[in-house]
């Protein structure tokens, strides 16, 4: 039986690919101190990306994240971990400009909405938890593409 290779779904994650910095901070206001980085880049056989971010506020997690996808359904996941001992996984979706991520469940939902630029160079979204009523958000997050600009 002919199995279902990954090869539209992989090509769509290569908008994430690169050096990035992050700007972070609470909706609507000025950037939080510090600096942010995260470097995404292809594992061996192209078949996952790596993602590894840092921060240089000390309140403020460090993680490592793995993303893939599901050729047969056309699906993406993310697995999350950061230094807090945080781990998670995230659903996740890809294309026409916008990067999504979501989970359900404990200790609360969370998701992830952004705005892919045209150029490639910048990333702005906002993460929001769900409380007892209703969605809320919880930061906006920016990456801007560091160095060679697409």
């Amino acid at each position: 039986m002919e199995q279902p290779t990954a090869e539209a779904a992989l090509e769509e994650l290569e908008a994430l690919v690169g050096e990035w910095s992050l700007k972070a901070g609470p909706p609507g206001g000025p950037p939080w101190p510090g600096e942010g980085r995260a470097s995404i880049e292809w594992m061996e056989g192209r078949q996952h990306l790596m993602v590894r971010s840092s921060v240089d506020d000390p309140s403020a997690p460090n993680g490592t994240m793995i993303i893939g996808c599901d050729a047969a359904n056309g699906t993406y996941t993310q697995l999350y971990a950061d230094d807090r001992g945080v781990c998670r996984t995230y659903d996740m979706s890809i294309g026409s400009g916008e990067w999504k991520l979501w989970r359900e469940g404990k200790p609360f939902s969370q998701r992830f909405s952004a705005a892919i630029s045209e150029d490639g160079n910048t990333i702005a979204g906002r993460w929001e938890k769900k409380t007892h009523t209703g969605w809320e958000t919880d930061f906006d997050l920016t990456y801007m593409r560091a160095g060679q600009a697409r």
